[in-house]
Parts: C-alpha cells; sequence; structure tokens
C-alpha cells in the first residue's frame, strides 16, 4: 500500500474520531443540564417550602426556548404547555383543597428540570407599605418571649428584598422561610401576628409575601399604568416623567453613577460611623421617654444617588413614582393570593386630601393586575389605619395626619375593604410605636369578617351621621356599635402617656358657626353619643380624635376603639 493512501486513511480516521467526540461530549453536556436544571426557567418566587393559594386555579409561569414543550406535576396533576414567542409559558394547575402535606412540584420546560420539595397548599397573604409593617419582631420590647413561641413549620414568609426599577420586572430575590425563633427575628411584626392569628382560626398553612420599605409614599407602590388610568393622576405622572428625563441623562453619562459610588464610599468610611452611634443614642431616648435634644445630623450631607429610577443612597428611600411597584410587587404578580394586608401612609401624612384618590387607586390598580376583581370576592384589601404620632399645637388640628386618616376611612366605600383601627396604640413621640400585637390581631378580626366571611366584631364604632337637636346638642350615630358603645381603655400606652379617663367620654370637640373648637361634654346614650358644650349655645359640627395624637376613649363593649371622624367634612 502506497505511502499516500495511508496518509488520506489516517487523516479520514482522524476526522472521524474528531467528531464523534465531540458528538459525544455535546451529548453529555446536553444531559448534564437536564441533571442540573441549571437553566433558567421560573421565578425565584417559586421555591422550596413554598405556599399556594387554595381553593382557586394556581398559576405557574416562566421562561424557556420557543417551542420547547413545558409539564408542571403536583398534587396528582400535570398540566402541560408551550413556550411561546416570547420565550413565556404559563399553566394554572387546578384548585386545590388546604393541605399540610408536604409535596413535590416538578417544572420541565425543554430538557431543564426544576424540582421544589415540602410545598403546602394554605392562604397565601401580601403584607405591602412602609416601615411599620417592615418592623421586624426582633425589635420588638418583648422579642425574646415571642421568638420562644415561634416555631411552627406550617407558618412561612417570604420577604421580597428591596429593590426598585424604571420598568415592570418579571422577576426578584427572596425565599421562603419556616417560622422558626431562628427566622422570625426578621419577620414584618405587624404580618407575623396577623399570620398567627389567621393560622390559628382556619387551621391550615399560612404564608405571607413579605414586600415593604419604609420612608416610602404611596405612589411609589402604583403601576404607571394605574397613574395614567382615567382620570389620570397628573402630579404623579409629570413627577414620573421628570424621573425618566433624569434617568435618560445618567444613562449616557455613566461617570454620574462613578463618581456617586465613590463619593458614596468616602461618605461611608468617614461620616457615618459617628452619626449612625449619634442616631442610635437619639432613638433610644425617645423611646424610652427620655429628654433627646435635637436629631442629630451628619457632618456632611450624605450623597445622593443621581439616578431617581435607582435603589437610592443608603438612609434615603425611593420617592418616584412607580419605582417600587416595578421592583417588588410586578414579579409577583400572578402568583395566588387570598388577599392584601396594607400598613401605609405616614409618608404621605399631610396629603390627605391627594390619599382620598390614591389608596383606592393603589386597590383598583393591585385588583387589574392580579385580574381579581372585588366583585369576585378573592381579593379582600385591609389596611391599617394611622395611630396617633406628633405633637398638637391645637386641640383640633387644621393639618396633618387626621386628614389622611379620614381618607382611609373614606376607603371603606371600596367593595371588599376593611380598616384596622389603631388610633389607641400609637406613640405621640414615636412614629414606629412598639405595640404591634394589637395591629396585627385587629387586621385578623377584620380578615375574618372580609375575607373569611364570620359573623364576628370585628371593629370598633364607625361614624353614620349626626343631627342637630334643640338645647344646644348634637346626637351622633355610630355604625359596627358590637354589643354596644363604652367608655374603653387602650391595651397598650406608650411610655409617658397617660391612661383615659374611666368615668367620662373625652376627644370630643363641638363649634359654631365661627368653629371656634371647644371641648365638649359627651354622653352614650344607646348606639349614638349627644355631644354639648355650655360654651357653644348654637353648634353646627363635631370632630372626635381629630388630632395628630388625640386623647379619646369611645369603643365598643368588645374592647375596640371608634376612628376618629368630623362631621364636617369638605
Amino acid at each position: 500500500m502506497s505511502r499516500s493512501i495511508i496518509r488520506q486513511l489516517a487523516l479520514v480516521l482522524f476526522v472521524f474520531l474528531f467528531y464523534a467526540t465531540n458528538a459525544q461530549d455535546n451529548q453529555s453536556h446536553g444531559d448534564q443540564s437536564v441533571n442540573t436544571g441549571s437553566e433558567k426557567i421560573i421565578s425565584n418566587l417559586f421555591g422550596d417550602h413554598m405556599v399556594l393559594q387554595r381553593n382557586v386555579k394556581i398559576p405557574v409561569w416562566g421562561t424557556g426556548r420557543t417551542g420547547d414543550k413545558v409539564s408542571v406535576k403536583f398534587a396528582g396533576q400535570t398540566k402541560t404547555s408551550v413556550v411561546d414567542s416570547k420565550g413565556k409559558w404559563r399553566v394554572d394547575l387546578n384548585p386545590l383543597p388546604a393541605s399540610e402535606e408536604p409535596r413535590e412540584m416538578i417544572i420541565t420546560v425543554g430538557k431543564a428540570i426544576k424540582k421544589f420539595s415540602d410545598v403546602l397548599v394554605g392562604d397565601v397573604w401580601l403584607a405591602s407599605g412602609q416601615s411599620n409593617m417592615a418592623y421586624p419582631v426582633s425589635s420588638l420590647p418583648d422579642a425574646e418571649s415571642v421568638l420562644s413561641k415561634a416555631e411552627d413549620s406550617k407558618l412561612r414568609f417570604f420577604s421580597v428584598s428591596r429593590t426598585t426599577a424604571a420598568e415592570p420586572q418579571v422577576d426578584l430575590k427572596g425565599k421562603w422561610e419556616l417560622s422558626s425563633g431562628e427566622t422570625a427575628k426578621g419577620f414584618s411584626a405587624v404580618a407575623y401576628f396577623f399570620s398567627r392569628e389567621i393560622r390559628q382560626e382556619q387551621k391550615c398553612p399560612v404564608a405571607i409575601i413579605h414586600a415593604s420599605w419604609g420612608g416610602t409614599s404611596i405612589e411609589t407602590w402604583i403601576s404607571l399604568a394605574g397613574l395614567k388610568k382615567d382620570p389620570p393622576i397628573t402630579k404623579m405622572l409629570d413627577l414620573w416623567n421628570k424621573a425618566v428625563a433624569q434617568h435618560q441623562k445618567v444613562l449616557a453619562n455613566p461617570e454620574f453613577i462613578s463618581d456617586y459610588e465613590n463619593n458614596l464610599k468616602q461618605w461611608q468610611k468617614e461620616v457615618a460611623p459617628a452619626y449612625t452611634i449619634a442616631l442610635k443614642n437619639y432613638n433610644q431616648a425617645i423611646a424610652a421617654g427620655k429628654p433627646a435634644g435635637e436629631k442629630p445630623k451628619p457632618s456632611m450631607a450624605e450623597p445622593v444617588n443621581p439616578d431617581p429610577m435607582a435603589v437610592p443612597s443608603p438612609s434615603r428611600r425611593p420617592s418616584t413614582p412607580t419605582v417600587d411597584f416595578n421592583g417588588m410587587i410586578a414579579p409577583l404578580i400572578p402568583y395566588a393570593i387570598r388577599g392584601v394586608i396594607w400598613y401605609q401612609g405616614e409618608n404621605n401624612g399631610n396629603e390627605g386630601m391627594e390619599y382620598r384618590t390614591l389608596l383606592p387607586r393603589l386597590i383598583d390598580d393591585w385588583r387589574n393586575l392580579w385580574k381579581q376583581p372585588a366583585e369576585k370576592g378573592l381579593f379582600p384589601f385591609l389596611f391599617v389605619q394611622l395611630p396617633c404620632n406628633g405633637a398638637d399645637d391645637i386641640p383640633v388640628a387644621q393639618k396633618g395626619w387626621p386628614f389622611l386618616r379620614e381618607a382611609q376611612f373614606m376607603t371603606l366605600s371600596v367593595p371588599k375593604t376593611g380598616m384596622a383601627i389603631t388610633i389607641d396604640v400609637g406613640d405621640p413621640k414615636n412614629v414606629h410605636p412598639a405595640d404591634k400585637v394589637d395591629v396585627g390581631k385587629r387586621l385578623a378580626l377584620v380578615a375574618r369578617k372580609v375575607a373569611y366571611h364570620e359573623n364576628i366584631v370585628y371593629t370598633g364604632p364607625l361614624y353614620k351621621d349626626y343631627k342637630i337637636e334643640k338645647d344646644g346638642k348634637i346626637r351622633v350615630r355610630f355604625r359596627e356599635t358590637g354589643s354596644g358603645l363604652a367608655i374603653g381603655q387602650s391595651p397598650w400606652y406608650a411610655p409617658g402617656v397617660m391612661p383615659f379617663p374611666k368615668d367620662r367620654l373625652v376627644g370630643f370637640f363641638i363649634a359654631g358657626k365661627d368653629k371656634k373648637w371647644m371641648e365638649a361634654d359627651a354622653q352614650i346614650d344607646g348606639n349614638t353619643v349627644v355631644v354639648s358644650s355650655k360654651n357653644v349655645p348654637d353648634p353646627i359640627a363635631v370632630r372626635y380624635g381629630w388630632a395628630n395624637s388625640p386623647h379619646c376613649n369611645l369603643y365598643n363593649k368588645e374592647g375596640l376603639p371608634a376612628s376618629p371622624f368630623r362631621t364636617d367634612v369638605e
């Protein structure tokens, strides 16, 4: 055989072996992706220990390569689909009853596989708002006692990492955790006490998806579509448009961000340590009711992030409309939930008139995006009416939180809503009152009525109407009086706050046409209160609890406080 023929045969054999080896390697790599399931096919919201909402269709969704087959297996069900032209897929599991049985969910997209273990079925609530919702169990005065009883593998939390975005996001950071003495430290205290009550009453697994951020205004939690909905909220849209312009400017000048990051590092090294200690000492003195002097300020102003769409500097909070929604709420949709608990308003405290529009708009926005209109009864929205906080120059406020509370009260006209009244468990000197137990329990009472349809007394007295009577008296009528109106006592008092009188009603003021408010004599008469003052012979209006930190003690006999109100509402 000639040398040329031998060389040709050797070359053919080399080529054959090369392609065979590479084909085997390619097949091996394909098998590895199937085994590891490393390909991103589903949101981080789905994971080990998650809880799925009972008695409704359960959406499961994700991404993949167009045309890939999809299979979702759980609790004896197998649902299939195909990844669409946009690289997305979704299946809906049939409604399931509550179950404490730990089960496995298997998701297959093409050759990628994800398996989630210890999946339960029960009730899932979304908890959102600002710092009083974020306030953790570890900050409670009796945290050690609470945490010693926190062990419950059927009570679970998913805490959404705080982030902002210029556009609605599809994924998020966070993980599911079982309630224990260690994990519950970081849970929202209000949401923890709420969920503990619901778990006890419903006898099923309960989960909280917690997405809150201290110091944020309500407009940051509403989608852009929600702000644009007719009639558009023009003030917020103007702020949004200005933010978009600045955001684009920053994108075109990346040195803005690098300069900011360098300045922030310097500030955190040279200024932050001393400022943090001074602020901690100040807050501890305030919480203990001790003299604290003026609130500390840093020796040099903290650098401000030049991008209004981005996560702001550490001591600041997002203020651009929609950015919290985009980063923290949009990725949750359409995860099946039982309803929402909301504790927010402090940052809008001087915007009571605007809040009359903003809170109903947020509720409508989220219901539309989850495709759960109120008439279906599947998306109750429960909120906390702001407690007392702040000083009062005059006994009847002309601005501030009373008007925000009124806007919250008015939102009860929206179907499937409920309000936990907390005027009596606030702290005049601390925007973060330590009593979160009663807030959570009162929210749970509202849920038992509005969401679970129990026939219970779930709220304190709510103002209904009034009538001017002869002899200089005004009779005020109430609804939700339970087994009767009563002079009551708060279950908790902030440091330095005197207990309410037990022998007379306080907090009522009366005025004539001159609008000079006088403290009134108030007498319970059945389900009404008769209000009068010898200094106001011809009264036309009554206000109750109408101050930033009112001293007021009208309750029902079940121990739930009346909501502040005014008869001269604008």
